[in-house]
Formats: structure tokens, sequence, C-alpha cells
């Protein structure tokens, strides 16, 4: 896991030392740079695999004519290295990065489909003159791009871009429309023009200014196979089994991120199947009773026998770090939940190198609260308007909570996200603004050239892309593709990476995503019961309750704290001279929303967080004296 960064036209040795310093701190362990003719890569070196200085990037192959930076791990690269050597590959080191190398000798982008891992990587062929990008399945690795004349940069954040003097920095505002409803950029947009993000399965060609784009694998687009729940149950054993084992390889300490809830415990137990020595597992407390797991993670450790570490989360650590939101994520996130996780990294840090978790489960086995509320949603579709009406009007006389995802929080969103087009309800559900709210934040002037565009039209994009799946297939696919690659994985990274742990992502292992997609909806989401098929699967392999607890998720107290402790600095943030110098929203829209949250008419945390993680940005990268 590590850094990477680089051009192809324009620039030199300094620009490279200025791109990759401003992420260093992905890869503390070391780092090169190489320079040829009208190109350079840089690496920051986080050393997981090969300690040595034989694994020192950028790398070349045998004959010195590609060379190569790449981030991230690559979990079979022993068995391709076996292939390779009997073809009569030899290796100079112990390192995935050469693997890779030959590979690309001998597939070139064939080999890409080949590798089972998370990775981004640049590859530049002094023969040819050609760079070639790209970045896994899934995205667990960020790549952005940018081509500004004839000379293209690329780096594994945006600050790596914005240091090279070819980037201009200038706002997006399709993908800010998108951000205030999403609460994150989808890719390929950026939120600065002229910067985009390689989309995960796919790669990118340059040469003297002209791009070449393909896509090396996509999920099936077929109707889902029918199976029997006991032998679905078994194979996804050996799946995860499977998954899970190489993920524990390391040269460095591995752990696991421990919450508690169904994902990591199983992630947790798996771990503990495979390894020979203890598992170390970590977790934070808060003191928040509503948003704490603690309990349920030393439960799940004791019974699996880990060796477990918990830290306590105060309110001060993390309020702390709320004003550094901008430079942790360097384009706008809006996920709270960025906050504890970062600190969360920086406690599994002190110990290990490397940690598992159990992202992705949710979206490949229908975790959320939203599948089940999908079986309301057509029930209440069906009421008389007036009920309906009835329902709102109640819904919005209840008294505002601060509690984790309160029956007040959810009904409001449930009811909301009836409101407009059926294909676009679950987005509407996750949304920060709706489409009204947006009208009324923005200034005249800025929404005119707005009003036109589908914010959601990434939504129809991801869903034609399995236009033969079952419906809720494409509903799942919607989240895997944007929720789960746009937001969680990029918070996931941005948190960790900032303390130099690798995290690593058993469920999303390719093999066991292929296999999740191909099972019938009702083995994920069966009547009102979530992750049915993963519960039946673990049920018996954990404490009891584990497998069947409620979602909790990995929250912070927002509502409370936007009146307590964060009260004077959203005032400040969020104050009529502060919108005004962005130029782009309504102030007194801005107040109304911050006063009815103050009085407790409305909990309007999510859009009052999203419009402030903005503000930060935009006072980060985008104003005076930047």
């Amino acid at each position: 896991m590590c850094g990477i960064a680089g051009f192809v036209g324009a620039g030199g040795r300094d620009d490279l030392e200025q791109m990759i310093g401003a992420i260093r701190y992905r890869g503390p362990d070391g780092g090169g740079i190489w320079t040829g003719e009208g190109a350079g890569l840089a690496h920051a070196r986080l050393a997981i695999f090969d300690l040595s200085p034989a694994g020192h990037q950028p790398m070349p192959n045998a004959d010195r004519t590609v060379w190569i930076t790449f981030n991230g791990e690559i979990y079979n690269f022993r068995e391709l290295r076996a292939e390779l050597a009997a073809r009569g590959r030899t290796f100079r080191s112990e390192s995935d990065t050469e693997v890779i190398l030959a590979l690309w000798d001998e597939f070139g982008t064939g080999a890409f489909a080949r590798l089972n891992g998370m990775f981004a990587l640049a590859l530049f062929d002094t023969k040819t003159g050609e760079l070639t990008l790209a970045r896994d399945r899934f995205g667990k690795k960020p790549l952005f791009w940018g081509a500004f004349g004839n000379t293209l940069v690329f780096g594994s954040e945006l600050k790596a871009l914005v240091a090279h003097p070819a980037v201009t920095r200038e706002l997006d505002l399709v993908a800010l429309n998108k951000y205030l409803a999403y609460e994150y950029v989808p890719a390929p947009r950026t939120i600065f023009k002229h910067i985009q993000k390689l989309s995960p399965a796919s790669y990118l060609v340059w040469k003297d200014g002209v791009k070449r784009t393909g896509a090396y694998w996509r999920l099936p687009d077929a109707p889902a196979e029918p199976i029997g729940l006991a032998h679905a149950t078994v194979e996804l054993d050996r799946l995860l089994a499977a998954s899970v084992t190489p993920r524990l390889a390391a040269d460095v300490p591995v752990g696991v991120l421990l919450s508690g809830g169904l994902d990591s415990s199983t992630v947790a137990y798996y771990a503990v199947q495979a390894s020979r020595t203890p598992v170390e597992t970590f977790s934070i407390s808060f003191h928040e009773e509503s948003f704490d797991e603690a309990p349920y993670a030393r439960r799940v450790a004791e019974y699996l026998g880990t060796t477990h570490h918990e830290t306590a989360f105060v309110a001060g650590d993390v309020l702390k770090l709320v004003p550094e939101i901008a430079d942790l994520a360097d384009e706008p996130l809006a996920d709270a939940s960025l906050l504890p996780s970062a600190l969360l990294a920086k406690f599994a840090r002190r110990r290990v190198t490397v940690a598992l978790g159990g992202d992705g489960s949710d979206e490949l086995f229908a975790g959320y609260p939203t599948f089940p509320a999908e079986r309301l949603a057509a029930f209440v579709r069906r009421l008389p308007a007036a009920v309906r009406g009835l329902a709102e009007s109640w819904v919005s006389r209840l008294p505002v909570r601060d509690t984790n995802f309160s029956f007040g929080f959810k009904a409001t969103r449930f009811l909301r996200g009836l409101r407009g087009p059926e294909r676009y309800r679950h987005a509407r559900w996750l949304a920060a603004f709706d489409r009204d709210e947006r009208a009324r934040l923005f200034r005249p002037d800025a929404w005119r050239a707005l009003a036109a565009e589908n914010e959601f039209d990434d939504v129809d994009r991801w869903r034609a892309e399995l236009a033969h799946a079952d419906p809720m297939q494409r509903v799942l696919y919607e989240y895997l593709r944007a929720y789960l690659m746009d937001g969680v994985l990029v918070k996931v990274d941005r948190a960790s990476m900032r303390s130099a742990l690798e995290v690593r992502a058993p469920f999303l292992d390719y093999r066991v995503v292929e296999f999740a997609h191909r099972l019938p909806y009702h083995w994920k989401c069966r009547g009102l019961t979530t992750k049915y098929i993963l519960k039946a699967l673990m049920r018996s392999r954990l404490p009891a309750g584990i497998a069947d607890r409620p979602k909790k998720g990995f929250g912070i107290p927002l509502t409370r704290w936007l009146n307590g402790e964060l009260r004077e600095f959203a005032t400040d943030l969020l104050s009529p001279r502060s919108v005004a110098s962005v130029g782009l929203f309504d102030a007194a829209e801005v107040q109304r929303l911050l006063d009815d949250h103050r009085a407790r008419r409305r909990d309007n945390r999510k859009q009052l967080w999203t419009l402030m993680v903005f503000l930060l940005w935009h006072r980060r990268w985008l104003g005076r004296g930047r």
C-alpha cells in the first residue's frame, strides 16, 4: 500500500518531489522517483511484502524498458509468479510489483484481469512513449488523472495532482450539485473540472496527447441463478475462507477492525480459523450509548479468542479533526464516520500495519435498512394520497431526537424517498439535499446553470450495465457501484492511509462478489430480514444475537453536536459572511436550515454537515492564500 504520482509531458524532478511529498504519509517507509524522456513516476512506499531494497519503486522490468509505480496488494501474486516462472521468467525480488511487470510483458492490458487484489498503477513504456493507468475492479485504491494540454498528470489523491504546475483548480458546478445530493462526487467526475477519477475495473492509455480507455472486467449481466440455500451457504463458506486467508499474508503485523457487527465479526471468525497465531482485533467505544458497539466487539473477541484492543472515543478528539477534514479527504466527502474511522486507524496502527475490515457485505447481501424499506414502500404507495398526506403531517411533528437513527429521522427519510421517479428512490433515501432543497440553496444564477441537470443520471447509467438482471439486483449494483465505490471505500482509504494503515476487504474478493451477484435476491433480503444467507451461515459461529443485531453503522452524534460541541464552529462556518464568500449559495436559506435545527423543528444534520464539509473544502482548496 503506497502513494503514487507522475506525469507525461511537461514537468521535472522538482515537480515529482512536490507531488509525492503532498501524500508522503501514505508511504512513510521509503520512496523513489524515476524520470525519462518527457515522463516521470514517483512512489511513496508502505512496505508490506519484501521489506528489502529489492521491492523499491518505481521499478523497471527486466530490460528496463517499462517502469511501474504501484499502490496496492495482489493476493494471488505467488500463484502468478509460479506460472510465470514455469514460462521461463526469473525474478529479482519477492514483491508483487515485479510480478505485475512480468505479466505486463506477457499479456499487456490483458494482465489486469488476472490480478486478484486492490491496485492503482501506472506503467510507462520508454520504447513507445505510452503511459498506462489501471485501477482494481471495485476502486479500493484511488487514482486521479487530468489532461492539461499535452500533459497528463496522475496521482493517488487530488492534492498530488494540484502540486503540479500545469494543473488548474476550477470548481465543477455539476459535480458540486451531485455532491450535495449523493454526499460524494461519483466517478468519473471529481470536484475539479479537467480532473477525473479513473473508473474501477478500467485502464487508460495515453500517448502524444491522445487517450484510449478500456474495461477489463464487468459483473455478468444475467438473471440470478436458481440455487438452494444449503448449497449456497456451503459455497459462501468456502469463498469467504479462501478470501480471508490470503489477506492475512504480510511481512508485517496484521489485525482486524472489529465493530461487533455481523460483517467485521465474520471476518474475525475466518481470520481466527486461518491464523497460526492469535489474531489482534481493534475497536473504539462511544460515550453515547446509541452509538456504542464496543460491548458487542468485546463479546465477539472473547468468544473467538482474539487479543482485543479498545480505546475510548472522546468527543474532543473527533472535534479536533473537524477543521482538518478538507486535508483528510481532499475532495468533499460528507460521511461523518470518516472522523472516528481515522481515529480507529491511528489506534490500530500502533500495533499493526495491515488490518482487515468488513466493508462490502452490506452492498452484496442487502444489508441496509433501505432494502426492507423497499417492501414497505410498495405498500405505502398504494395508499390514497390523503392517507399519505396525513402520515407525512404526523411524521413532521415528531420530536427531533439525538439518538443514532431515531424513528423520526428514519420515517422522515423514508417518506421523502417516495416522492419522484421510482427508479431514483434509493438515491433519494440516501441523499442529503433533495432537488427542491438544492433549488432553494443555490443562488438563482447558479441554479439556472443546473436546473436542467439530472443529478441522478448516474443511476440510469449504472443500472443500464445490468439491463437483464433482476430489478432488485440492479438496485444492489447501484449501491455497489456508487455508495460503496465512491463513498465508503474512499472514506476507508483516506482514514486509514492518513496513518499509513493498509485496510483489506475480504468481502470484495471478486469471486465472492460474482457469487453473491448470482444468488437470488431472496437469499439476501428475505421478508424484512437483511443479509439472510450470511446470517444463516454465521449464526452458530458467533455469540448469540450477534448475527441478528440491527445495523447500527459507524456514526457520530451530529444532531446534538451541532447544537452543542460544534455550535460555535458551525455558526462561524455557516455565517452569512462565510457563505457569501463562496458566491454560490443563498445565505438566508443556509441560516434557515441552521435555525430550524437549533430550534429542533427539523433534524437537518445531513444537510448542514454536507454543506459544512464543502465550505471547509472550498476554504482550503479554492480560498485565498491556498
